[in-house]
């Protein structure tokens, strides 16, 4: 028998009635559901006789209709990351902007956000494009490739940093934010490069070039209105066209020994220059001294002279002798000749006892008798008789 057929016995409710009461009809229990939410949202509520069902329908709907209000206001609720800007568009025009944050907006088709990155650093390559990893980047000739002021081509490879500055004016201003500035970097370099000419581009002029096309970028960009702020600019390779590469390594080889020669040309005038002005002012104080010298030393004999003169007046016999005897004294002091005085003789003997006694290396003297030196006896030869005692006169 049925749990639900009237006179079951002692058989239990299922859904935990008492024992002597059948279960309650499902259709029953949809239709008091009904009729609490009708009476909710100002329906007609249900009669339990089963009398009438005209509400039904209408209650249903609108508690279909509460659920989908409910779930699209819910819809409303955005969160915006960090470094990044919520921009809301109402009916398709500009609202406002969020920051970072939970916010809530009328949901669609009212309101719609667009979150833009504004801390998201964007690359742009002008002339090459960048290879995947392990692989080398390839060179587009179509932008590398520019003319200069003094009509040679360089290849040119140039890459841009950039960000969003405003998102308002980056979402409405331009159809196409960055392929604008893909437009506008290659032309701010092309106007540079066609200024300058090839040798400046190639060497000192790079960091020049690389300010002036980002200045050039930043003013056309804020022209448009794009919302977009140049971060930097690299210039990756400036080079002559690959068919006169030889030609040109060449020149800029000897570019090079020209100036090694010049700057060892420098350092040895550096070396050499000094020491040639050092030579020369060490010539200028001897001559210097020299003349003082000179000078002083004339001072001093017209000075003496000036005395002696004085003397002579005074006593010009004496002074006369004197002046003699001073200068033969000085005269012969500085010689080391040796004069012999012999006694049978007025023919005097130079004797050279000087050069004897340097050639004989410090030998034995002679004997010598008295201060004088009178008196000496030199030795005979061997089978020679002895000569006589000469009187021998040194002077010195």
């Amino acid at each position: 028998m049925a749990w639900n057929e009237p006179g079951g016995g002692n058989n239990k409710d299922p859904w935990g009635g008492r024992g002597d009461q059948g279960p309650p009809d499902l259709d029953e229990v949809v239709r008091k559901m009904q009729d609490k939410l009708g009476g909710l949202f100002g329906g007609r509520r249900r009669r339990t006789d089963g009398g009438g069902s005209g509400g039904s329908g209408f209650a249903g709907f609108g508690l279909i209709l509460g659920i989908a209000a409910v779930v699209w206001l819910f819809s409303g609720i955005y969160i915006v990351d960090a470094g990044k800007q919520g921009v809301v568009l109402r009916f398709g025009a500009f609202h406002e902007a969020t920051m970072p944050g939970p916010h809530w907006r009328i949901p669609y088709p009212v309101d719609q956000v667009k979150i833009v990155d504004v801390e998201q650093r964007r690359f742009v390559e002008i002339g090459y494009r960048s290879g995947n990893a392990g692989q080398a980047s390839v060179s587009v000739p179509r932008e590398a490739l520019m003319l200069t002021k003094d009509e040679n081509i360089v290849n040119i490879q140039l890459a841009v940093q950039y960000q969003v500055s405003d998102p308002r004016d980056y979402l409405f201003n331009t159809r196409d934010p960055d392929a604008v500035l893909k437009q506008a970097a290659e032309s701010a370099i092309r106007e540079v490069i066609g200024t300058s000419e090839m040798d400046f581009v190639l060497k000192q002029g790079r960091a020049e070039v690389v300010g002036r096309t980002r200045e050039i970028m930043q003013k056309t960009l804020n022209s448009y209105n794009a919302g977009l702020l140049i971060s930097d600019v690299n210039l990756q390779d400036a080079q002559p066209p690959e068919e006169v590469q030889a030609s040109f390594s060449d020149a800029i080889k000897a570019r090079e020994d020209k100036e090694r020669f010049k700057n060892e040309a420098e350092a040895y005038a550096n070396d050499i220059i000094p020491k040639a002005r050092g030579g020369a002012a060490r010539q200028i104080q001897e001559a210097e001294g020299y003349k003082e010298s000179l000078i002083a030393k004339a001072e001093g004999e017209a000075s003496r002279f000036s005395q002696l003169l004085k003397e002579y007046r005074k006593a010009p016999e004496v002074t006369r002798k004197r002046l003699y005897l001073e200068t033969m004294e000085s005269v012969l002091g500085k010689t080391g000749k040796v004069i012999v005085d012999s006694d049978n003789a007025n023919n005097l003997m130079y004797l050279p006892l000087d050069k004897i006694m340097q050639q004989s290396g410090g030998g034995r003297r002679l004997p010598t008798s008295g201060r004088s030196g009178k008196g000496v006896q030199s030795a005979p030869a061997r089978g020679q008789p002895a000569r006589p005692a000469r009187k021998i006169r040194e002077t010195r």
